[in-house]
């Protein structure tokens, strides 16, 4: 298995940002997997549900069929279908042109410069916090899309600027993190989770899927979708 295709099966997103990347409730989401069986996020130890980029793309790939007028039951027997003879059907989006402003709260220098550097690479603005308190000041003053926050930064004070964001209701909340965090990172506010040591190009693509610059997002609209 290459690198891509293992860290594209690794689970990454909550539900919640889940529901917000495709415009779809959360319960839909949740009465897909309970009527269907086709789609089965990872539960972490505290029941979880966290969903992979390829589950992610698969999820797409639903939505964009029930768009053009398929019922879900039938969706999901395409979909089914497809993984069957391993083939899933991409769904194109129009691309962003803007470039969306990161805040990456990261307590290692090589690891900070490392993630900007690529960051920047693929076309985003990205501004660095060392410790919590330059985190706070930064999104105070720059209003950043996405937070990369490392949850152990200032000894641990990652979990509480989670929260501090999250309650903000602006930007997206990407959490990382040398321990199994994922449990405490999304009930904290966090969007996704990665753990550290993350990848350059696992770190961009959870990015790119958060901030709706991917062919699997879309920018955030009120849920319409229904089961």
């Amino acid at each position: 298995m290459g690198m891509m295709e293992g860290q594209a099966d690794q689970p990454v997103y909550s539900i919640g940002a889940v529901a917000r990347m495709l415009d779809v409730p959360a319960s839909t989401i949740r009465a897909w997997e309970d009527r269907y069986g086709v789609i089965n996020p990872t539960r972490s130890d505290g029941s979880q549900r966290l969903y992979s980029r390829t589950q992610l793309e698969q999820l797409r790939f639903i939505k964009s069929q029930m768009d053009a007028g398929m019922s879900a039951a039938d969706a999901h027997r395409m979909l089914s279908q497809e993984l069957e003879v391993g083939h899933l059907p991409t769904v194109d989006l129009p691309s962003d042109e803007t470039r969306p402003l990161v805040l990456l709260g990261e307590r290692d220098p090589y690891a900070a410069e490392l993630a900007e550097f690529f960051l920047r690479t693929e076309g985003y603005d990205v501004c660095i916090a060392m410790d919590a308190t330059q985190a706070r000041a930064l999104f105070e003053e720059r209003s950043p899309d996405l937070v990369i926050i490392d949850l152990l930064i200032s000894g641990g004070g990652g979990f509480r600027l989670c929260r501090e964001f999250a309650a903000r209701g602006q930007g997206q909340i990407l959490a990382v993190s040398v321990l199994d965090s994922a449990d405490e990172a999304v009930l904290a506010g966090a969007s996704g989770f990665l753990k550290k040591p993350v990848e350059s190009l696992q770190l961009v693509s959870a990015v790119r899927d958060l901030l709706g610059t991917s062919a699997l997002a879309r920018p955030p609209r009120r849920p319409s979708l229904t089961a």
